[in-house]
């Protein structure tokens, strides 16, 4: 199982995730590459040290919503976006390289990646932002999404993603964040849920039924408080259930 988190999610004076910490635990780094947070100063530090510790780099990329993180639902055209998407990796890539790394996969951020489960249009335009920005790298994404189908479709390597710390609807998707519940903060049932999720395939919703739930990569949300020292736990909880702990292939 890969373990990611989200990094990079700083401006100028402003930090809000963990990076150091976070680093020594993840296998992948979801860098913001701007939009939602990050500036280039954040994304070259990430990426040095990234690097350094054998951390795969990916590019977190979103909408353009720097004030609301990312996490408004906006209504941008899709030529428009997938010039934004190629433009974000485009940014981290240049960092990750001088780093001697590379942008290995994308991922989207907030409201774009929940819009990219079922609108075809701005899922393809995420797609085509990723072609246009050159190279292969592989799309994360929430299984059963429209976004991995067009990543396949383009001969992308689509990666299924799980939540540690998110809650699920009866569907498999995840619970909006503007309704109770949407994120898990019991440290000891984030690490329940994470063992379930990797050994068993499966994940229990709000309703109480049980989903499948098949996943390559697990996410820590870097924004969440203690996010490092739960991104430990996990990892040693995956371990010890005799989970290997590695960047997905």
């Amino acid at each position: 199982m890969d373990l990611n988190a989200d990094l990079g999610e700083g401006f100028g004076r402003w930090t809000l995730t963990e990076d150091e910490a976070l680093l020594t635990c993840v296998t992948s780094a979801n860098v913001a590459c701007g939009f939602h947070a990050g500036d280039a100063s954040v994304m070259r530090r990430v990426c040095d040290t990234a690097a350094e510790r054998g951390v795969r780099i990916g590019a977190q990329v979103s909408y353009r919503d720097l004030a609301g993180f990312g996490r408004r639902a906006m209504d941008v055209p899709a030529g428009e976006l997938a010039a934004e998407v190629a433009y974000q990796v485009g940014a981290l890539r240049v960092f990750a390289e001088a780093a001697g790394s590379t942008v290995s996969y994308v991922k989207p951020h907030g409201a774009l990646y929940n819009r990219v489960v079922r609108d075809e249009e701005q899922a393809a335009a995420v797609v085509a932002g990723v072609r246009l920005a050159g190279g292969s790298p592989a799309v994360l994404g929430l299984p059963g999404s429209r976004l991995l189908a067009h990543a396949e479709a383009a001969g992308l390597t689509a990666v299924e993603e799980a939540f540690a710390d998110r809650a699920y609807t009866p569907h498999g998707t995840l619970v909006p964040r503007g309704e109770a519940g949407a994120v898990v903060h019991d440290a000891d049932e984030v690490v329940r849920r994470s063992v379930g999720m990797a050994v068993q395939g499966a994940v229990t919703g709000v309703d109480g039924s049980r989903i499948a739930l098949a996943a390559r990569s697990l996410c820590v949300h870097g924004d969440t408080p203690g996010a490092a020292a739960l991104a430990r736990r996990v990892r040693t909880a995956l371990e010890g259930a005799g989970v290997r702990i590695r960047a997905f292939s």
